[in-house]
């Protein structure tokens, strides 16, 4: 073999290599250590956005840091190029930032981002973070249904060391600049878009612990990490002993901040911040600081708030104190602390935090304060504690409410100008009686339970004249008030969103409606039947009637109709008429399925109809089987008030047999309505004994109220009907077998009796029950779901019917799909039917002739309708119908195009109503020419929504 010799000069090389790459790898170990992406909508007129990058380095790095690449999420990108700004702070760490702009061409969600190589060498929990990349990213939601939107801001630096044992907490202060709810969670580290970091191990995890079940603080239990979802405290309890650089170990931890919008009643997510950061784990025998924070309060706008926050160190070292969060961000009068900056003191230390308050600060969302505690320890790592103090911003009460009675049993209302202009609305509440409010900085708006119903909210200023409005009338929606019923009001300003906020509500105001007409005391459920239910209804007579002008004796009649509230599709019906008692025993009723509501009318001696009195209802109970238990719940509608502090407590009533009659009914408890509502749960504490599942419970309530009348009787006694159920009852009922739409498909005779241009429609559904003896037949009630468009996404429920048939009313179309579901007394809903569906039958007919000579006679061309002429021979199922859009256009028999008509440009929509001139202005000669129409109908199959009609057409002169 050869001998080989090897060249001094290659050894050279390769050693000035490897210590080349020793160089690199301790360079980049004080590389990035966290970053984030934030961002502010800076024009509201075009889509443009300044993002700001922030991240945390070691100060002692010496690699250049923006050598990565941006991307907006939409193909665009930057590379390099960026203006670094570099801000030391703590720890031997500085921060870096730049801030890049650009403008999307459209609404949708973006997903921005930064990566960049490299990551630190030896993270502990992947593999490899030398040759992975730092990554982070942030989605933006571009939507104008949300209008401007700017992501969270992160406030506080993730700069803090952690020690072997001891519990780590940090807090990134988010804030949020335009009052939108965040929620916290944990993800994986990401090393680019989709693809998470190698082998990511959570830092909790038992390998990196001696011993796994000592691994908390207290060396009693794992270790945990949590973050808090609501308040974002990322809590690591404890780190590990298992280091694997010296005395250190390094982790890494991602999460991300969501930002989410509530409009109307539902919940949006308007995208998320992601924080990806390193935790340096330290050996050492320094303990925690401690912080002690007052709790978290509510104040005034307008006021301000002064606290002292004190931090200890259990080893007695000096402690240093700050504060972060929204307060130091907000427009106007933003927070301040002293000393700032801070310096190590003490121990103890202490902090001054003091805000003025003013009315732009309201919200709904406390705004968060972040304090922090940093120990000062002559060797080791310095450690530090998190304390989040919430501070909830109310509007001040509205002042000066006053009221009046007005004729026509209506009340007006009078209150000061409010004092905060960017208040956008004022709510009316109304209840019947007086009810105290307690006094608390955090009773907030409208307290539940209080028995106050919202029954308008109107702007602060008048839409036209920019005014403020300060009055209100109140005569329930042009019914007028109810008779005998003392009236009281409460108001409560609201701000805009998305902040939102509320006032405290206003001193309480109060009127009686005199006893004109007659006042319902009771409509009170005396037997629970399918079919000989019996309801007693009694009534006070008009004690304060005019009796010159309306002399006595007086008769009544008496109306009842289904339901708590008065429904278009339950007709009134008159059950007694002529009777001069006022006590009344309504029977034949079917109490166990249905609830029902009254009205008296009377007459005087002369038999003059004088007037009504408000509807009253029966008190409804429903229950909800759960495990080992029954929830219930009730409610009536009625002119009185079933919350009353005089009389606060309504009655359960339970048995283990089915019952007709409440009085043979055991009293197991009573709730406080005024604290805790109409809901009950029975859990067995009424004897101790748990439900069992096997028996089925029988419940009934009696509900207590009053009209606050001295001329009234009080308490109001009314009884629901008897519900039963059994706990953990789950099995469902049966679906209806069959289901039908009248005149379903049959279009041509419905058509025919509807006018031109009738737009309201009404689909009747029928359906029948499972009479299978497998099924059970403890049906409460029917679901109606219905789809207009036919898709099943679409499907929403739209009544809940007790029997076996609904009326679809109102209905501007008939096209659309119907599903039927039972619900059984325990909650329980069966599968859905099949589904039903019916069509509309568009119609879209043209004539061959028009004479445009302005006689006025079948001047223009058009569809067939009777354009608003007495025609008796006109078939109305020839008019259009469900068209939603026309292309017309007219040709000579050269095939040159001569007129072009879409309705969606044009005044006279699918009618066309063509004067016979051409494109240009000038008039067609008489003769034949030819059409084509592109026809768009409205119809469930999206394959059969377009129409073409060739024909020709004669112009006569």
């Amino acid at each position: 073999m050869k001998n080989s010799t090897v060249n001094p000069f290659v050894i050279k090389i390769a050693c000035w290599l490897i210590l080349l790459g020793l160089s690199i790898s301790s360079a980049y170990a004080t590389h990035i250590r966290a970053g984030e992406i934030t961002a502010k909508r800076i024009n509201n007129l075009t889509l443009t956005y300044e993002f700001t990058f922030t991240g945390y380095r070691d100060s002692g790095s010496v690699i250049h840091f923006g050598d990565g690449i941006f991307r907006f999420g939409d193909s665009e990108i930057q590379e390099r190029g960026f203006n670094i700004v570099e801000t030391p702070i703590d720890n031997e760490i500085e921060m870096v930032q730049f801030k890049v702009v650009h403008t999307y061409q459209a609404a949708n969600s973006y997903v921005v981002s930064y990566e960049e190589k490299f990551r630190n060498e030896g993270i502990i929990n992947m593999d490899n973070s030398v040759n992975t990349t730092f990554y982070v990213e942030s989605m933006i939601v571009i939507d104008p249904f949300f209008g401007l939107n700017n992501t969270p801001v992160l406030l506080v630096p993730p700069i803090d060391f952690a020690a072997v044992g001891a519990k780590f907490i940090h807090n990134p202060g988010a804030f949020d600049p335009d009052g939108d709810s965040l929620s916290y969670k944990f993800v994986i580290p990401k090393q680019a878009r989709g693809a998470e970091v190698n082998n990511y191990r959570v830092m909790n995890a038992p390998e990196f612990y001696t011993i796994p079940n000592q691994g908390n603080e207290a060396l009693n239990d794992f270790a945990k990490l949590t973050m808090d979802p609501v308040r974002g405290d990322l809590e690591w309890d404890a780190p590990g002993d298992v280091l694997n650089q010296g005395d250190v170990a390094e982790y890494n931890v991602a999460f991300v901040i969501e930002e989410w919008r509530q409009v109307a009643g539902q919940w949006f997510k308007l995208g998320y911040v992601t924080r990806d950061m390193q935790i340096i784990v330290k050996k050492t025998d320094n303990e925690r600081p401690e912080l002690e924070v007052p709790e978290d309060l509510c104040v005034e706008a307008g006021e301000t708030v002064s606290e002292i926050i004190q931090g200890t160190d259990p080893d007695g070292q000096q402690v240093k104190l700050e504060a972060y969060g929204g307060p130091f961000e907000v427009n106007g009068s933003s927070a301040t602390y002293k000393p700032d900056p801070a310096t190590f003191q003490g121990p103890p230390g202490f902090l001054s935090f003091e805000w003025e308050t003013e009315c732009g600060h309201v919200r709904v969302r406390p705004y968060e304060v972040q304090f922090k505690v940093t120990d000062n320890p002559d060797v080791g790592p310095r450690l530090v504690n998190f304390e989040t103090l919430l501070i909830t911003v109310v509007g001040p009460s509205p002042k000066g409410l006053e009221s009046s009675l007005q004729t026509g049993k209506s009340i007006r209302l009078k209150w000061d100008k409010y004092n905060c202009v960017n208040a956008e609305s004022m709510q009316i509440w109304r209840r019947v009686g007086e009810f105290e409010i307690e006094a608390d900085e955090c009773n907030v708006g409208m307290p539940a339970n209080s028995g106050y119903r919202l029954i308008d909210e109107i702007p602060m200023l008048d839409p036209d004249t920019q005014n403020p409005i300060t009055e209100y009338l109140d005569n329930n929606d042009g019914k007028g008030l109810a008779p005998g019923a003392k009236y009281c009001y409460r108001l409560v300003a609201t701000f805009p969103l998305p902040g939102g906020g509320e006032s405290y509500v206003s001193e309480e105001v109060c009127d009686s409606i005199v006893i004109d007409a007659p006042a319902i005391t009771n409509v009170d459920v005396l037997t629970t039947s399918e079919t000989d239910g019996r309801i007693l209804v009694r009534w006070a007579p008009p004690y304060q009637i005019d009796q010159i002008l309306y002399p006595p004796d007086y008769k009544y009649d008496i109306f009842r109709a289904e339901g708590l509230n008065p429904s278009a599709t339950k007709p009134y019906q008159l059950i007694a008429s002529g009777i001069t008692d006022t006590v009344f025993t309504d029977i034949g009723l079917n109490t166990f399925a249905n609830a029902y509501h009254y009205f008296v009318r009377f007459y005087d001696a002369g038999g003059v109809l004088v007037d009504s009195s408000a509807t009253a209802s029966s008190v409804r109970l429903a229950l909800r089987p759960l495990l080992k238990s029954i929830e219930l719940n009730w409610a009536a509608s009625v002119p009185w008030s079933n919350t009353v502090q005089d009389y606060p407590y309504h009655y359960i009533y339970r048995d283990q047999v089915v019952s007709t009659d409440l009085d043979q009914m055991v009293l197991i408890d009573s709730v406080d309505v005024t604290s805790e509502g109409f809901y009950y749960l029975d859990n067995g504490d009424f004897n101790g004994e748990v439900l069992d599942e096997d028996i089925e419970y029988c419940y009934a309530v009696t509900a207590q109220g009053s009209y606050f009348n001295p001329l009234l009787p009080e308490p109001l006694i009314n009884r629901s009907q008897i519900g039963c159920g059994q706990p953990n009852d789950t099995i469902p009922p049966c679906s209806p077998p069959v289901v039908t739409i009248a005149d379903q498909m049959d279009c041509a005779s419905m058509l025919a009796s509807q006018p031109c241009g009738s737009n309201n429609y009404t689909q009747s559904l029928s359906w029948t029950s499972d009479e299978n003896p497998d099924c059970d037949d403890d049906i409460s009630f029917y679901n109606v779901y219905f789809t207009p468009s036919g898709r099943e996404e679409d499907y929403s429920i739209i009544a809940t019917p007790s029997d076996t048939r609904f009326d679809h009313t109102d209905l501007t179309s008939l096209k659309g799909c119907y599903r039927i579901s039972a619900v059984d007394r325990s909650g329980n809903e069966s599968e859905l039917t099949e589904e039903i569906c019916n069509d509309n039958c568009p119609v879209y007919k043209l004539p061959n002739v028009f004479t445009p000579n302005n006689d006025g006679i079948n001047d223009v061309f058009s569809p067939l309708y009777k354009k608003g002429l007495n025609i008796a021979s006109f078939n109305d199922a020839d008019c259009p119908r469900f068209v939603l859009q026309v292309d017309f256009r007219v040709f000579d028999r050269s095939g040159s195009e001569l007129y072009v008509y879409n309705s969606f440009e044009n005044p006279e929509g699918i009618y066309i109503n063509w004067d016979g001139k051409n494109k240009w202005g000038q008039e067609l000669p008489a003769g034949v020419y030819y059409y084509v129409a592109e026809v768009t109908v409205d119809v469930l199959n999206p394959k059969d929504t377009k129409w073409t009609l060739n024909g020709w057409l004669q112009i006569l002169k």
